[in-house]
């Protein structure tokens, strides 16, 4: 059988819902006491440049496609697609081993009191926004990107170009809102 004529939506949907799953219980589950022989506090920094390295590749496939150059679409997508499974393992590694930092928490006592709320102000709700939205959306990505390259490399252009113009945008937000997520979180980590 072909690539072309296989059927793997089954794969792709059980990936789909397995990874949000993971994803969800890395903050119900206990942390475990263990120690990866490096300082996983670099960690969220990494995620950060990958996020960026990703939504440029984005940004270099539109420009390859639009402009005809297909080969160059194709590499540079599936070196975003490589950077974000990166990016979910180095995820699940550091949920799963860091404690939990709120944002605006300067004291890092895991309470966000009145006073670090009004210092924070109105900036928060958009801090909020923009998580809730990269979460949802990055849960929402998974599915529309393994489907995306599946009708590309089954070379079935119309529904590939159909999927992509829904996909491209929704994961370079997340992209995006992922790097914004981080410089914002970032001065409360410790």
């Amino acid at each position: 059988m072909e690539f072309k004529d296989r059927n793997l939506n089954t794969p792709i949907t059980i990936v789909s819902i397995a990874i949000p799953a993971l994803v969800a219980l890395l903050f119900v589950l206990p942390k475990p006491d263990m120690h990866p022989g490096f300082d996983i506090r670099i960690l969220p920094l990494f995620h950060a440049i990958l996020n960026t390295a990703t939504a440029v590749l984005l940004l270099a496939s539109l420009y390859f496609i639009k402009n005809g150059h297909v080969k160059a679409h194709k590499t540079t997508n599936l070196v975003a697609v490589a950077l974000s499974a990166v990016f979910l393992l180095s995820y699940v590694t550091y949920h799963s081993l860091a404690p939990e930092t709120r944002f605006g928490d300067i004291d890092h006592n895991g309470v966000l009191d009145a006073a670090e709320k009004g210092v924070l102000g109105g900036i928060r709700y958009l801090y909020y926004f923009l998580l809730l939205t990269h979460i949802v959306l990055a849960g929402i990505i998974v599915p529309l990107v393994l489907f995306t390259l599946l009708r590309g490399f089954q070379n079935d252009i119309p529904r590939h170009r159909k999927i992509a113009r829904i996909t491209w945008p929704i994961w370079f937000y997340v992209a995006v809102t992922g790097v914004i997520v981080y410089i914002m979180i970032s001065p409360y980590y410790h």
